[in-house]
């Protein structure tokens, strides 16, 4: 599995991304779509009831030392590997931070998708926080670990959020079912596989069953030379009429309004 990029050489991708983004509150932002994105997403402060619930459950998990068997599928392959991590060791390496986490959330509310799909639960905290943005709008996770998975729904059901469905196994095996109930995807968050060969199979199997307001969002865009080349292939795609990258988060549209693609890195 390719290397992600040292602490070093991931700040200094930042510092980079930092000094030479967009404007972050839309200033020399010529596209309407991008400018509204960043004017009532991006500076969206407002808070929820909803935060303050997911960010206990995540101080409790950060203190727990039960152990869970975690596998981690090749790209591709039939063949895993197993290792024993303790939930405290994932809460605090493995989920979003809360910045970020509620970001989602507010992106759930900004563009009110018909469903939600989620690649890579985890321990179900940036899950938790698409669920919670809408009640009323169903969400897929899906996870490859089947212990993460049930601990993920136990705590799915600890904070009351019913319309989340955790999905166990292999992505490839599982996405098929969920596009049957969902039909075409609504909103997407993927941050299950971090290989080039994997995120670019995710992105078309998306692409090809998109509709207009679909829209993808990439996680560790810049966490390796890898995904920088999937992100740069992505945002090179012919569907693909818009990109926001937020060095943490990369966001995906194929809107027809947009006639000529336009892609903004954009300080967050």
């Amino acid at each position: 599995m390719p290397a992600p990029y040292s602490p070093w050489q991931l700040a200094g991708k930042w510092l980079h991304y930092y000094l030479t983004a967009a404007n972050g509150r839309g200033h020399g932002v010529h596209s309407p779509f991008v400018y509204r994105f960043i004017r009532e997403l991006l500076m969206d402060k407002s808070t929820d009831p909803a935060f303050e619930k997911i960010e206990s459950l995540r101080r409790q998990m950060k203190n727990d030392q039960t152990l869970l068997t975690v596998q981690d599928f090749g790209a591709g392959s039939a063949h895993h590997n197993r290792q024993q991590r303790t939930i405290a060791s994932l809460a605090k390496q493995a989920a979003k931070s809360p910045r970020l986490a509620q970001l989602l959330f507010r992106s759930v509310r900004y563009f009110q998708p018909d469903n939600i799909i989620e690649l890579g639960t985890s321990l179900g905290i940036s899950g938790a926080y698409l669920a919670a943005a809408n009640p009323s709008t169903p969400v897929y996770t899906l996870e490859g670990a089947p212990a993460v998975a049930q601990q993920a729904a136990a705590n799915f059901r600890q904070l009351g959020l019913a319309n989340i469905s955790v999905i166990p196994g292999r992505f490839d095996d599982s996405l098929p079912g969920v596009l049957a109930k969902t039909g075409a995807p609504g909103l997407v968050y993927i941050d299950g596989n971090h290989q080039y060969a994997p995120t670019m199979d995710y992105f078309r199997f998306f692409r090809d069953r998109r509709q207009n307001d679909t829209v993808l969002i990439f996680d560790d865009i810049h966490w390796s030379a890898d995904m920088e080349k999937a992100w740069a292939a992505i945002r090179n795609d012919d569907a693909v009429t818009c990109s926001i990258d937020l060095f943490f988060l990369g966001y995906v549209f194929f809107r027809g309004e947009n006639k000529t693609p336009v892609h903004f890195t954009v300080r967050y």
